[in-house]
């Protein structure tokens, strides 16, 4: 994982050298920052990190984080919705993953950070 992480940020560095911040026009810039909104609260980081070892159902999640349905749900919406998560159908339930591998470099550097 460590130096799957390195080498992602040696892409981001890259993107960063390549793209001006002045660049960005003013709507990427409230979208940028809705994003990261959405990982200021700690529910959903460990909904999230809870999806980086796969798929779950909500009762799955709720288990592991130790905490209620209608509180993960809630949650779960709102990842939903800024598509950091995906969902699938299979009979009654609804299982979720992490959208895509954007999903856990993000994480993973946030971490790494953290951690410096």
């Amino acid at each position: 994982m460590h130096k799957h992480v390195h080498a992602d940020n040696e892409i981001i560095e890259k993107t960063v050298e390549s793209a001006e911040i002045g660049m960005m026009d003013e709507d990427e810039l409230i979208d940028l920052a809705e994003l990261f909104k959405v990982f200021a609260d700690s529910t959903r980081i460990k909904i999230l990190y809870d999806l980086f070892r796969g798929e779950k159902n909500v009762t799955e999640i709720c288990e592991d984080i130790a905490m209620n349905q209608s509180a993960v749900s809630h949650q779960l919406k709102i990842l939903k919705a800024s598509k950091l998560v995906k969902a699938r159908r299979q009979g009654k339930s609804m299982y979720y993953a992490l959208a895509d591998d954007h999903v856990k470099t993000i994480i993973a550097m946030g971490k790494e950070h953290i951690e410096e």
